[in-house]
């Protein structure tokens, strides 16, 4: 029972800790400085080819019916 206690131990403070951290650091790496340029870009990307539609992919080992 002692290696229970102190797996318990470990998982209620460390462990905790470990993750509350991690997601700080998630947290600071999506706001930092200079990432605006790309996630505005891939915010903006399905509106890529609403002016005119994307171009077909080559009609390579198409079998037509």
């Amino acid at each position: 029972m002692e290696i229970y206690t102190f797996l318990r131990h470990m998982a209620d403070s460390w462990f905790l800790l470990a993750m509350t951290l991690g997601f700080l650091a998630l947290c600071v790496w999506a706001f930092r400085p200079g990432s605006r340029t790309t996630h505005e870009e891939v915010a903006k990307s399905i509106f890529r080819n609403d002016e005119r539609p994307a171009e077909d992919p080559p009609a390579t080992n198409r079998k037509e019916a």
